[in-house]
């Protein structure tokens, strides 16, 4: 079995690979990361500076620069005037958790189901007309669905949008959630000249940790007491209006999010 370098080799040894398609920068960036997850850069400790790094590595003072700006966009190290540049330590509130587990679900559409429930068009009560910064009692469309992933129920989905006598559903918008549309990255309409234009500029997604109430076990078929997540979403169009609102309700035991914390071997 081969064995891995010890630290003093990796350091010697590593070095600007000229003939690689790979810029120098990238290389050189790559290199103290990969001496941090080493140990040979420990948090809290101060980088070579940059006229050793140009020495050491036989680069321009821009090639380390540009180095060290891409360490300092990953968010590893911290450049501090007149001082240096330091290996962040490890924080958890450097943490990101991502929705890799929500796409699974949602983008998977030949394994998703959409069951719409009810759509009616409703008056917005104080929270609806508060959450799409409408007038109290103006017209909405109200959507409930239940999301199922490979025949099982996964979520509950309840919605609220802008309604526009001018533009009516289309049997599309009530079989896909903005979500899946969003993870699929199809979330357009086709207008009359039939240019194709995107709905959706950017949104908010909230989680929280909630109990099942009884309509919602019975839909997605579980007993009470049962341990879910809430996502709540408000999207908005490109004049930056919000245009949808709602939320999905999944059971706990169907989603686990987990994290990377401090650097590891790429």
């Amino acid at each position: 079995m081969a064995h891995r370098p010890k630290n003093t080799v990796l350091l010697e040894t590593a070095s600007i690979d000229r003939d690689s398609f790979e810029p120098a920068y990238a290389q050189l960036a790559n290199i103290l990361r990969q001496n941090m997850v080493e140990g040979l850069l420990r948090p809290g400790s101060q980088l070579p500076s940059e006229a050793q790094l140009v020495e050491r590595y036989g680069v321009s003072a821009m090639t380390v620069r540009r180095a060290i700006n891409i360490l300092v966009d990953q968010g590893v190290v911290t450049a501090e005037q007149g001082r240096g540049t330091f290996v962040k330590p490890v924080t958890l509130s450097a943490a990101t958790f991502q929705l890799g587990q929500l796409e699974n679900l949602f983008g998977n559409r030949e394994g998703t189901n959409v069951q719409l429930l009810e759509t009616r068009i409703v008056a917005a009560d104080e929270r609806v007309a508060r959450k799409l910064a409408i007038h109290e009692g103006k017209r909405t469309i109200y959507m409930r669905r239940l999301l199922w992933n490979d025949n099982e129920p996964a979520f509950y989905h309840r919605e609220y949008l802008i309604y526009d006598p001018t533009r009516p559903i289309v049997e599309a918008e009530l079989e896909v959630t903005a979500l899946q549309q969003l993870f699929s990255g199809t979330s357009e309409a086709r207008s009359e000249t039939g240019i194709t234009s995107s709905l959706l500029k950017h949104g908010e997604i909230s989680m929280e940790a909630t109990l099942l109430d009884e309509e919602e076990a019975r839909l997605l078929k579980v007993l009470q007491p049962m341990a879910a997540f809430c996502f709540e979403h408000l999207f908005y169009d490109f004049d930056d209006k919000p245009v949808s609102w709602g939320w999905f309700i999944g059971r706990a035991d169907r989603l686990r999010f987990t994290t990377q914390v401090g650097l590891i071997n790429a």
